[in-house]
């Protein structure tokens, strides 16, 4: 099981949303993955415990600069499927999650 973690600046109700839309992209693909939300703060420390990160592209400069050990996905649009799934399947294809 791949560990997602959606994070926005507080962690409460973007993150929250981008969260279930990750989920629900993850089971459209037949992937099996636990989704989590935090705020840009936290997911310095939550970065060992996560395979990949998806952010609003808003947060790109502050996440860069915490050098995280996972890639890392950023999103035009938090909720949107699609790109979730767009830019999401390569990632998982590299790690050898999706064929």
């Amino acid at each position: 099981m791949i560990k997602i973690t959606a994070v926005c600046g507080a962690g409460l109700g973007s993150s929250l949303a981008c969260q279930m839309a990750i989920d629900a992209a993850c089971k459209a693909m037949g992937v099996e993955a636990k989704v989590s939300h935090t705020d840009t703060t936290s997911i310095g420390a939550l970065a060992s415990t996560t395979d990949v990160v998806c952010a609003g592209a808003n947060f790109k400069k502050l996440i860069e600069k915490k050098s995280l050990p996972c890639p890392v996905i950023y999103l035009d649009r938090l909720v949107d499927k699609k790109e979730i799934t767009a830019k999401l399947t390569p990632v998982l294809q590299e790690m050898g999650v999706l064929e």
